[in-house]
């Protein structure tokens, strides 16, 4: 088989049938290009979106759980413990919200070497004074410098400074929705009353947007310290410990461990958020199933085009294997057709997805609920421009494998005798 001359009659034929040859090209080219620009911009939204609640979500939240006591004074009776019991009247007032030795739990997930960082967190319900009016609300005690390390939290904040609230005492950010309600600005002070009826004055230094509103509409942040005075709690008083891992597909795990050890209840990023994950899932299948689907049609242009110049280069296919060509190169003829069309095709196509896509991100796309966010999410993955290569040549080369194989049975006798 000479291969030099199999490409030189290859090529001929490309240009022999040059308008034939681009219809094909192009049917790969925006394929392609749209199989790029479609996943790019599909997975970026599935990013920009996930963030929203998982960059702020733990991925173990070690807490206590307010639960009715188990063992009811029913049941220690001897003169009942062989009845059964349906009264439970004992609730949970003998619980503690906040966590047992939380120093000690700190310290020891601190050395956990698959730990990557951790916050502690105080969660207090509050009524936000506005005049004769109380909004219900809920005041996050945060230690701000592991909070923006670990869950970005300066990302969030869209007036202000954030570190206030450590470095000036009985001071607040507000969620943005709340601040509106409270027709508070930087500087005003707020009045909140705390579930013991205590009235504190806190002072505004930051406006808080997560792009949720309804969450923006209730939640504010404060130190550690200023939430436990307004709760008149000790030093110690911890109701949440969040858990950052270097592997997040370890989280049910050692969420499990933890709430052994520390006898504690314990919750994994999984569990908090499955509906996010379900979501994602469901809209990358979308993605690839559309793109997929442009290239197998493109693919069967392929094939059509190249049916059509087996039947017009009959002639010339009888020639070839009449002056020696081999059914095996007449194949090799034809494969070279196609996989040349799905190379420069796909190639162009990946070319083009790229500048589609950069001029995607590009697009303004403002909107409050989303201060963080400038332009329409692209994701630049080097997998997606891989993916599309690979099947830009495979879609072609089936597309061009049963046409060859049927261009390498021809029989020259037969073509030219009925000539």
């Amino acid at each position: 088989m000479n291969t030099k001359l199999i490409f030189n009659i290859a090529i001929s034929m490309l240009l022999a049938r040059w308008r034939q040859t681009l219809v094909a090209a192009i049917g790969v080219t925006f394929s392609i290009t749209m199989f790029v620009t479609l996943l790019s911009f599909m997975t970026g939204l599935n990013k920009m979106l996930d963030a929203l609640i998982l960059n702020r979500t733990a991925h173990v939240r070690i807490y206590n759980e307010i639960k009715p006591n188990e063992r009811q004074p029913l049941n220690s009776s001897p003169g009942f413990s062989d009845s059964y019991n349906f009264i439970q009247s004992v609730k949970a007032g003998n619980s503690r919200q906040s966590i047992y030795n939380s120093e000690a739990i700190m310290k020891q997930v601190k050395n956990d070497p698959r730990v990557l960082g951790l916050s502690p967190k105080i969660t207090a319900q509050v009524f936000f004074n506005e005049g004769n009016i109380d909004i219900t609300g809920v005041i996050y005690g945060i230690d701000i410098e592991a909070e923006s390390r670990l869950f970005f939290f300066n990302d969030y904040i869209v007036k202000g400074n954030s570190a206030d609230i450590k470095n000036l005492s009985n001071t607040i950010v507000l969620g943005k929705g709340l601040a509106e309600q409270l027709l508070a600005d930087i500087g005003d002070v707020v009045q909140v009353t705390t579930s013991k009826g205590e009235l504190f004055r806190l002072k505004v230094v930051g406006y808080f947007q997560s792009g949720i509103q309804q969450m923006d509409k209730t939640q504010s942040f404060a130190s550690i310290a200023t939430t436990q005075k307004l709760l008149g709690e000790p030093k110690n008083y911890i109701t949440d410990i969040q858990v950052k891992l270097k592997d997040i597909n370890q989280a049910p795990v050692v969420a499990k461990e933890y709430a052994k050890t520390f006898q504690a209840d314990a919750e994994d990023i999984q569990t908090a958020n499955s509906q996010f994950e379900t979501g994602t899932t469901v809209r990358t299948i979308i993605s690839y199933s559309v793109g997929i689907t442009l290239l197998i049609v493109a693919g069967f242009g392929i094939y059509n085009i190249l049916n059509m110049m087996i039947y017009e280069k009959m002639d010339s296919i009888a020639i070839l294997k009449a002056t020696g060509f081999s059914g095996r190169d007449v194949n090799w003829i034809f494969l070279v057709i196609a996989l040349s069309i799905g190379f420069f095709g796909g190639l162009t196509g990946l070319f083009l997805g790229f500048l589609l896509s950069n001029v995607i991100d590009n697009i303004p796309f403002n909107t409050a609920a989303l201060p963080t966010v400038k332009t329409y999410p692209i994701n630049y993955n080097p997998v997606y421009y891989f993916i599309g290569a690979v099947f830009s040549l495979v879609t072609t080369y089936f597309a061009g494998y049963f046409p060859a194989r049927k261009a390498s049975k021809v029989d020259p006798v037969v073509i030219i005798r009925g000539k």
